[in-house]
């Protein structure tokens, strides 16, 4: 028996040919015609309460967005296997030669506090998980022996130390590395609170996130 679509999708779909598509029509056939130039790469968790389009406001062609567990950047390797994170990164840098990477974490992550609660544990349930969540360790390591931040909240202060990793590992890859180098490319850190909406950006020379501060709109 083949299971139907959901309808809740075909109905946003509807919604969408209303107003988000007709709103960006001619904005989509300059897209389909003549391909995406986005300047900016965000690299987010796959959390369904995190959407980078929305939080930054951005249209068709403006993010070239990657989401995956956690918004965590593994080291370089040159190995065999299916590295799509990495693929991401290298077709934004070597393709689309985007000036921007942001690595955003976010407030009450899940894979953030699956590593917290199963750090100590083999592997935690499931084929992939555990063994993906492992890549927060050089970061729980690093933020106990050399804290950046002094707070009371362990999940917090994970979610920070994991989003400096994920910068420390994407300068494992040589063609990032040499685009940092060139000055055609910079690296920045985020992070979102869901609740209340407050974005932090990291200070690249305290490595300290602090409140992001936008420009009052006229009128």
């Amino acid at each position: 028996m083949t299971a139907a679509f959901p309808v809740e999708l075909i109905e946003g779909y509807g919604q969408y040919l209303q107003k988000g598509f007709t709103h960006h029509k001619e904005t989509r056939e300059h897209l389909a015609v003549y391909g995406q130039q986005p300047q900016v790469m965000v690299i987010s968790c796959c959390d369904s309460r995190v959407t980078p389009e929305g939080i930054f406001s951005a249209g068709p062609g403006e993010l070239f967005v990657l989401r995956n567990v956690a918004n965590l950047v593994p080291p370089y390797e040159a190995t065999d296997g299916q590295h799509g994170t990495s693929a991401a990164i290298e077709y934004a840098v070597r393709a689309l030669k985007v000036k921007h990477i942001v690595v955003m974490g976010h407030a009450k992550c899940g894979g953030v506090q699956a590593f917290r609660e199963n750090a100590n544990v083999p592997s935690l349930r499931g084929d992939f998980i555990g063994r993906w969540i492992k890549l927060l360790e050089p970061a729980a390591i690093a933020m106990a022996c050399m804290p950046v931040d002094k707070m009371d909240d362990p999940q917090l202060a994970m979610e920070f130390a994991g989003v400096r990793q994920s910068l420390k590992n994407l300068r494992t890859f040589p063609f990032v590395e040499e685009a940092l180098h060139n000055n055609v490319l910079q690296v920045h850190g985020a992070w979102f609170d869901i609740g209340s909406a407050e974005l932090r950006v990291m200070n690249p020379e305290t490595e300290k996130f602090e409140a992001a501060a936008p420009a009052e709109a006229d009128g």
